[in-house]
């Protein structure tokens, strides 16, 4: 498993028996006997957060894969979290509209520092000279940023912390390529989502990465050739971290309801997640970016019980006239739109019983107008619904069926997040 792109500053949580696990820089198959997970060499990493991470698992008895680290990935410093508080804080305080609302976690920094070749790499690390000459660089270049850790002090940490991680940090292009010509089965993790891609979101409001399907296979050293399927993620309903155009938000009562029963707060900052409705509009958009085979529809579970279920089919432009394509919609665009909903019955609450029913006997007993639901997801977007959650828990995900022919190899397939 390659989780593909990001850092500290995305969090996934896993729901095990043992409780909740929160990972930032490691990919989920690490929780998983016999699986491989690796972060791989589109990721940022904060090494001390990183070794604190899986020395947290190693405590709880829950590291039960085997971890590996590209040691293509970037070095995300200390300094780049300063960087990226005093970088918001800067467009605060010049335009109060321009504020990104970033996690400060430092993700913006260490991708243009990547660009910009002033970057530290996790092979680096073993290599003291090199991390000195870098870091040398970047303090000549950040110099204006303030309370920056004295360089001695970080170089000393950095090589301390480096050599702890060894173990881990690989080439790994290799063994993917190896485990790919073996017929291993590869997932590959998004992280975030599309319409935060630096390139195809809703610019300027976007991560400094790409988590699409084409950025998934840069983001791991995999070619496009290996590619057997897409599946696209989407929640039952629209949550966004941060600023930036929202159609389908629901400021109102609905809205908190959304963020109470979903539990949409941010894993990383615990910020409330802004909620709304399902944007059929963006998942079109994204299913086409992305080329998705078909869709896992999340939280099903906290619309039941609603008497009518509205989901976004559509556009009113400022002009009057109406879209159901947002490719040619940047971010200011999107903000003037006005959504158009079609209202689809709600379905019962999914209560214990009936999810101890759906894990005994499988799909044939979801409500029928769950099912309606998903088969107008299908119908609006063209990509069939192929899993669907119903809880929090790892066994509430049901299958709905095969999206492709029975006997079709499926050997690598990636979810953008």
């Amino acid at each position: 498993m390659v989780r593909s792109a990001g850092g500290p500053n995305t969090g996934h949580t896993i729901v095990l028996p043992e409780g909740p696990v929160v990972l930032h820089l490691l990919a989920c198959g690490v929780l998983r006997h016999h699986v491989t997970g690796i972060s791989g060499p589109g990721m940022v990493l904060q090494p001390m957060k990183l070794e604190d991470e899986i020395l947290d698992l190693e405590r709880r008895g829950l590291l039960r894969g085997e971890v590996m680290i590209s040691d293509r990935a970037h070095v995300l410093l200390p300094l780049h979290e300063i960087e990226d508080a005093w970088q918001d804080d800067l467009r605060a305080a010049r335009a109060p509209g321009a504020q990104l609302g970033t996690t400060r976690r430092g993700n913006g920094p260490a991708y243009q520092d990547r660009v910009g070749r002033w970057g530290i790499r996790m092979g680096d690390l073993a290599r003291p000279a090199v991390v000195r000459e870098r870091l040398e660089l970047l303090y000549a270049v950040k110099a204006h940023l303030p309370n920056l850790p004295p360089i001695d002090q970080l170089a000393a940490q950095l090589g301390e912390v480096g050599a702890r991680l060894a173990p881990y940090i690989r080439t790994t292009e290799p063994i993917l390529w190896d485990a790919a010509a073996r017929g291993d089965e590869i997932l590959l993790e998004g992280a975030q989502s599309t319409l935060l891609d630096v390139d195809f979101g809703t610019y300027p409001y976007v991560s400094s990465s790409h988590p699409t399907s084409a950025g998934a296979m840069v983001g791991s050293g995999l070619p496009p050739t290996e590619l057997d399927a897409v599946i696209g993620v989407a929640k039952a309903y629209c949550t966004r971290v941060g600023t930036g155009p929202f159609p389908t938000e629901d400021s109102g009562e609905r809205g908190e309801f959304l963020r109470r029963v979903g539990g949409e707060r941010g894993a990383t900052t615990g910020r409330p997640r802004r909620t709304g409705w399902l944007d059929l509009v963006l998942l079109r958009y994204a299913a086409r970016l992305n080329g998705f085979t078909s869709l896992a529809i999340t939280k099903a579970d906290v619309l039941g019980g609603q008497d009518r279920v509205p989901v976004c089919v559509q556009y009113v432009l400022p002009d009057g006239t109406t879209t159901r394509d947002a490719a040619s919609l940047d971010a200011t665009a999107l903000g003037k739109v006005q959504p158009v909903y079609e209202q689809l019955d709600g379905w019962p609450e999914v209560h214990e019983r009936l999810k101890e029913r759906i894990r005994r006997e499988g799909a044939s007993v979801l409500p029928s107008s769950l099912r309606r639901f998903l088969d107008f997801i299908t119908r609006e977007t063209g990509v069939p619904v192929e899993y669907l959650g119903y809880g929090a828990g790892r066994d509430e995900t049901v299958w709905m069926g095969p999206p492709t022919p029975p006997g079709q190899s499926r050997s690598l397939t990636a979810w953008p997040g």
